[in-house]
């Protein structure tokens, strides 16, 4: 792990996304209507989420375990793609930004966990850092 006994604690925040493709417009009023036969998906996937965002460092052996103070996870519909939004925060020596892009993926995965059994076709279309702030430097990106 990379010494950062030298660095000052600042606020530290995190945007993240991932991409998730269905095949059919059922998949997605399934999703809507609660009728998936493993449950609430995005209810579900958010509990997965929070998981893999406060988990990330026992996964990635270079990340630092860190005190996560906030985590929002949102969706969005858009035609047979769900966008997922996370945002994470911490007042910490290091960033959030694998943490973010971690429960971005956990939540990607979850969703399609859930909803293989009814649709097929399912993709992870992408996962990626949209913003970053505080440390060094500040990264936007669309």
């Amino acid at each position: 792990m990379v010494d950062i006994t030298h660095k000052s604690s600042t606020l530290r925040t995190a945007i993240a996304q991932a991409v998730v493709k269905v095949s059919h417009a059922d998949t997605i009023r399934a999703i809507e209507q609660n009728e998936v036969p493993k449950g609430d998906v995005f209810a579900m996937s958010r509990a997965a989420g929070l998981l893999g965002v406060k988990k990330t460092s026992l996964i990635l052996p270079d990340c630092h375990p860190l005190p996560i103070e906030y985590t929002d996870i949102k969706y969005e519909i858009d035609g047979l793609s769900i966008r997922i939004i996370i945002t994470v925060k911490t007042n910490y020596k290091t960033g959030v930004e694998v943490e973010a892009m971690h429960g971005a993926s956990i939540v990607a995965l979850n969703i399609y966990d859930m909803l293989k059994p009814i649709d097929k076709g399912i993709e992870i279309l992408s996962v990626k850092l949209l913003t970053k702030t505080g440390g060094k430097s500040d990264i936007a990106r669309d």
